[in-house]
C-alpha cells in the first residue's frame, strides 16, 4: 500500500488506491490455486500488487490523467495463459517502446501454460515474471486498440476503440508442438498489427489514428 501510494501521489487519493488493492488482491486469490490462496502467501501479495499498480496505471491513462505517450494495445484470451501472453510480449519485443502491449483472461489460469513458457523461450522471450490477470473495465478504457482470442463476446465494446477479433488454437489442448505452432501464427498476426500501427499517423496524444 505504501509503494502504490508513492507511486500515485497526486493522481489517485488513499481511498481509492486501498479500493484497488483490497478489490486486486481478491480477484487475484479467485484465479491461484486454493492452495497457494490461502491466506495471504508471498505470492498473492506480490501479485495483488503487482496487479494493482498496473489497474491503477490503466485508470489513470484511461481518465486522461497522465501523459499517453504511445498507442496501447489489450490482448485478451480466455486463460490468459497462452496466446494473449504470447501476443503482448511479442508486440512489446517489435515495437521497443513505440507501444505499450497489456494482456489478460475472460477466466484466467493460475498459471503460465508451461509448454507456452518453453515456446516463447525458445525465441528468447522470458515469461518467468507474467502472470494471468482478469479482465478489467480499466484495461478496455485504456486501450486504442483490442484484440480479443476466443473470448470475443466477454470484451465489453466501447468507442473510440479499434477492435480485432484473432481465431487461434489454445496452445493448451497440446504439446509443445502446437505451442510453437500457435506462437508462430501468433507472430505472423502481431507484426502485421505493428505494420497497420506504424503506417498510421498518431493523435496528439500518441494514440494511433486507426
Amino acid at each position: 500500500m505504501d509503494q502504490l501510494a508513492r507511486e500515485f501521489d497526486g493522481t489517485f487519493s488513499p481511498a481509492t488506491i486501498r479500493r484497488f488493492v483490497d478489490e486486486s488482491h481478491d480477484l487475484v486469490a479467485r484465479f491461484l490455486t486454493p492452495v497457494t490462496a490461502r491466506g495471504v502467501s508471498p505470492r498473492v501479495r506480490g501479485l495483488t500488487r503487482r496487479f494493482a499498480s498496473e489497474r491503477l496505471g490503466a485508470l489513470a491513462r484511461a481518465d486522461r490523467l497522465v501523459p499517453r505517450p504511445v498507442p496501447e494495445v489489450l490482448f485478451i484470451c480466455v486463460q490468459n495463459a497462452g496466446r494473449s501472453q504470447m501476443a503482448a510480449a511479442l508486440l512489446d519485443r517489435y515495437a521497443g517502446g513505440r507501444a505499450v502491449a497489456h494482456s489478460a483472461g475472460s477466466a484466467p489460469g493460475a498459471e503460465i501454460h508451461p509448454a507456452v513458457a518453453v515456446a516463447m523461450a525458445e525465441i528468447g522471450i522470458d515469461l518467468a515474471d507474467a502472470f494471468p490477470k482478469p479482465l478489467t473495465d480499466e484495461a478496455v478504457r485504456a486501450a486504442d486498440i483490442v484484440v480479443t482470442m476466443g473470448c470475443g463476446d466477454s470484451c465489453p465494446v466501447l468507442p473510440g476503440k479499434c477492435y480485432h477479433d484473432w481465431r487461434l488454437d489454445d496452445p493448451a489442448e497440446g504439446g509443445l508442438d502446437q505451442a510453437r505452432q500457435v506462437r508462430d501464427e501468433v507472430d505472423r498476426r502481431v507484426q502485421e498489427l505493428w505494420a497497420i500501427i506504424v503506417s498510421h499517423p498518431t493523435l496528439p496524444d500518441g494514440r494511433p489514428n486507426l
